[in-house]
């Protein structure tokens, strides 16, 4: 197992000078050296050939003692010293001061192919940004991102990439809702990478502590190895760096509307400078089509972080970052017309994309309508969004469409008329409008399986995998991380996936209730 390490990192921004790791406020440094816990009785239990490749390893490397000591922290690959990063941010809208990598610690990077990889341990013990926190992870919650993060790229969303999920053979004690119950799980660990994991967070702190020297190192060094197309670092770059960073963040979130993905928890310092999806903790799918649904339970009063309000979130997280990159522009203007532009590019992104999803291509003044009469609809009664916009791709006859999309229903012996009535108004629009694109049936239904998934990961599938690997077996880790590996693929043999949430788990922990530890 031989790597092309790069320090690029650590090498190019400031350290912690203190070696102890103890929970503290950390000044003047990006990170701060540490080292992984050591785990009783390590066992890798599923990893990536895909990301193996990435990064020039083979198969039988994966199955070596000495990736499984890397990769459970019970060893250190030569020559390298991991870290966890320094950072800050705003936390359901309040400025929460100093966080930091609590329970990620950054192994080493690795160039192969012309891209460099950062990789990093998530769970792997304390830091001086755990807080209270132990820094370890549970199985549950591994589980969970594991499979989403390569759910999240097969159905191409931007985001970070899951290498390999072990168990510690720790314990760890949590408390799931929050509610005074804990209880003892299975430790884990997930290895991921990135090309980078900086974060909006990354850049607020320095700006908070008015230390503009090390917020010009870090913003130096984040163009000069991710945006190094935009030119040497200047006022000017720094202003269309802040520029195709909005216009990322906004890609990503449209993308989340796009296969109704609802992050949970989209703090600043859970926002990637990248544009990737980031940190996967309470997270959902909608299951029915419902603008105001979080997964979140800590968010469920305010419902701050709902489906329908991700957008405007991105727009005040950036917002938060513009205000920390100000003292490197000392211009208010460029900024907020960048910002302004964000609003105006998510109204036309956005139309586009649920265009896209309804097979229309063509520039037609009612489209605006229809969609808004689609999304009401779609509201009245409980309607699965993946499976609706699955199976619309079938249409041909608006007076058979109701028997089309039947099984998208969650009650569909309940259905009123009224109900029926809109829906059949709203297919006669759509027939109408269909007719006026160049496409035959059978090109249209291509394009729309192309950017409508038949395979998510429901929350439900999560649980049943957990469920299962807390009793020992991890067959359905790997039958969900292949089924999700061709998510717009029509997968017979897998159908009893492409359902909706059986009734057992719409109130079930796990399934429709996540905190933050999830």
């Amino acid at each position: 197992m031989i790597l092309n390490i790069k320090n690029n990192f650590t090498k190019e921004l400031p350290s912690d000078p203190i070696l102890e790791n103890s929970r503290r406020q950390v000044i003047e440094a990006v990170f701060s050296y540490v080292n992984p816990k050591k785990t009783k009785d390590p066992k890798v239990i599923h990893t990536s050939i895909e990301i193996a490749n990435e990064l020039d390893l083979s198969a039988d490397d994966l199955k070596s003692e000495f990736f499984k000591d890397i990769v459970t922290g019970n060893k250190i690959y030569p020559n390298t010293k991991p870290y966890a990063m320094c950072y800050a941010g705003h936390q359901f809208g309040k400025w929460a001061g100093q966080l930091g990598d609590g329970r990620a610690i950054n192994l080493f990077e690795v160039e192969h192919n012309n891209k460099n990889w950062k990789v990093q341990l998530k769970g792997a013990g304390e830091t001086p940004y755990s807080r209270s926190a132990d820094g370890l992870a549970v199985l549950r919650s591994s589980i969970r991102e594991y499979l989403c993060a390569e759910a999240m790229f097969h159905l191409g969303v931007p985001t970070t990439r899951s290498f390999s999920l072990s168990l510690t053979g720790d314990e760890v004690l949590r408390d799931v809702m929050y509610n005074g119950n804990p209880a003892y799980e299975k430790g884990a660990i997930v290895s991921r990478i990135s090309p980078s994991f900086l974060r909006f967070g990354n850049f607020e702190i320095f700006a908070a502590r008015n230390d503009v020297k090390n917020l010009k190192i870090l913003t130096d060094y984040t163009i000069r190895h991710y945006f190094s197309h935009l030119g040497n670092p200047s006022k000017e770059t720094y202003v269309i760096f802040f520029k195709e960073v909005s216009e990322r963040t906004l890609d990503m979130i449209i993308h989340w509307q796009r296969v109704g993905f609802v992050h949970g928890v989209m703090n600043t310092d859970n926002m990637s400078i990248l544009g990737l999806t980031i940190d996967y903790g309470p997270y959902g799918w909608l299951e029915g089509f419902d603008f105001g649904w979080t997964p979140n339970t800590t968010d469920r009063q305010n419902k701050r972080y709902r489906y329908g309000n991700q957008p405007n979130i991105g727009l005040w997280n950036l917002y938060q970052l513009a205000n920390a990159l100000y003292p490197l522009i000392e211009d208010a203007k460029p900024l907020q017309d960048i910002l302004n532009q964000y609003k105006i590019d998510f109204e036309n992104k956005s139309l586009q994309m649920m265009k896209s999803k309804l097979g229309l291509f063509n520039n037609d003044e009612s489209d605006i309508e229809l969609i808004h009469n689609l999304e009401d609809n779609l509201q009245l009664t409980e309607t699965d969004m993946t499976i609706f916009f699955r199976v619309l791709s079938n249409f041909k006859k608006a007076n058979v469409a109701l028997e089309l999309i039947e099984n998208a229903f969650y009650d569909v012996n309940h259905i009123a008329e009224e109900i029926k009535i809109s829906w059949n108004n709203w297919f006669l629009k759509y027939q109408n409008r269909l007719e006026k694109e160049n496409l035959t049936h059978l090109e249209r239904k291509e394009k729309m399986d192309a950017v409508n998934p038949k395979y998510i990961l429901r929350n439900y599938m999560a649980q049943l995998a957990i469920d299962d690997a807390n009793k020992g077996d991890y067959k359905l880790i790997d039958e969900l991380y292949q089924l999700l590996k061709k998510p717009y693929k029509e997968q017979p043999e897998n159908e009893k996936w492409f359902a909706k949430r059986p009734e057992w788990a719409r109130n079930k922990i796990g399934c429709s209730m996540l905190s933050c530890s999830s």
